[in-house]
């Protein structure tokens, strides 16, 4: 069902993953693979050198971190032509880089792509990753999530069941996640962090080069959830040679953090919006504080990039959780682009849950359908 109403079209239509597509635009990493300056070399330099966890040093390379971020929107760099952002890659965007290029990997070890990398692998050894926050050290434990030090990959394929401004979609399955939905739809993947084969950063970057120069629109980070595995998402990106647009497809309950290291990688998220109350949050996926986490990822996702919210319904759930969310969005983001899936089925651990344990009515279907045409939410067609 299309409904619609009267929204600002250059928010609705994607622009800025549009343009990535249409050649007018580059992906954002591409650009900050060779965007750099001085304090942002230092702290890639400080730390890769520093062997443990210091607190401190994370904060004031997360200071350099959002100071380069802010500089790097205010450029518009991705603007700029690919072949020229290309030669910015080769050349190195500064001298600082190009020093630090010497010393570090083919990428150029001074860049803010590589400050990314740094951060997110030292955030490893006490992880804020998502909002659970358990500050597991990683590399010699799993977290609460079920994920260790390297990323497993379930499976990956050329997708073509997405949502149709994103197929073909070269799609990576992460094992494991951060939720514990008792009717999750993905749960020989999600529940089961130890299955699939740990992940080979050159190899993945070289399938999904391949890939994209083959026709796919985009690279697709799922799972289970992927913002466990985003300092594993990173090394890959760091070593990919094309121009493809990067999708961050996740449940959005990530830390600030994660958002923060977020901002100039994902060029499209398609992001779950499941519950419109922590009270479901918490019996369904065990999640706290779920609404105010998500509420605010989606306002910064819709700072940083395109957005295409999902919103998967749920039985006897239209009240507390299809219309707070709708109301939500049409008084926060009333031109996104709003994917009400109807596909549920009673999967996992739902049988034990009555209120869950059948698929939608059509009384369900039609009344999630008026209610979005009570809050003029843009629905997908």
């Amino acid at each position: 069902m299309n409904v619609s109403i009267g929204c600002n079209a250059h928010r609705f239509d994607l622009p800025h993953y549009r343009g990535v597509l249409s050649g007018n635009e580059t992906s954002y990493h591409w650009v900050i693979a060779s965007f750099s300056n001085p304090s942002v070399a230092e702290f890639v330099t400080a730390l890769n050198r520093e062997e443990s966890y210091k607190g401190d040093l994370i904060e004031r390379a997360f200071e350099v971190h959002d100071l380069a971020v802010k500089e790097f929107r205010k450029q518009n760099l991705w603007k700029l032509p690919e072949a020229f952002v290309a030669e910015r890659r080769n050349e190195g965007a500064t001298k600082e880089s190009r020093e630090a290029k010497k010393e570090g990997d083919a990428q150029g070890a001074g860049s803010l792509l590589d400050l990314k990398r740094a951060i997110a692998k030292k955030i490893l050894k006490k992880c804020i990753l998502c909002e659970r926050r358990c500050r597991v050290d990683r590399t010699v434990k799993k977290g609460t999530c079920g994920v260790g030090l390297k990323a497993r990959i379930a499976s990956e394929f050329v997708h073509l069941g997405e949502e149709k401004e994103i197929v073909p979609s070269y799609t990576v399955f992460f094992s494991g996640c951060n939720f514990r939905c008792v009717y999750c739809q993905n749960w020989d993947i999600a529940m089961y962090p130890d299955s699939g084969e740990i992940i080979d950063h050159q190899a993945l970057a070289k399938r999904i080069d391949r890939n994209f120069k083959s026709g796919v629109r985009n690279v697709n980070f799922v799972g289970g959830n992927p913002d466990p595995d985003l300092y594993d998402v990173l090394e890959t990106i760091s070593l990919l040679k094309t121009n493809v647009p990067v999708v961050w497809n996740s449940n959005m309950y990530a830390s600030i953090e994660t958002m923060k290291l977020l901002d100039g990688i994902a060029d499209l998220y398609l992001a779950d919006f499941r519950y419109g109350n922590d009270e479901c949050a918490k019996k369904f996926s065990n999640v706290s504080n779920y609404f105010e986490v998500v509420s605010r990822n989606f306002i910064e996702a819709d700072r940083q990039a395109s957005v295409i919210i999902r919103h998967l319904v749920l039985p006897e759930h239209i009240y507390c959780c299809t219309e707070p969310i709708m109301k939500w969005v049409a008084e926060n983001m009333p031109d996104a682009y709003f994917n009400l899936m109807f596909q549920y089925r009673p999967e996992f651990r739902a049988g034990e849950f009555p209120e869950i344990a059948r698929r939608l009515t059509y009384s369900e279907i039609n009344e999630a359908n008026s209610l979005a045409k009570r809050y003029q939410i843009q629905v997908m067609g």
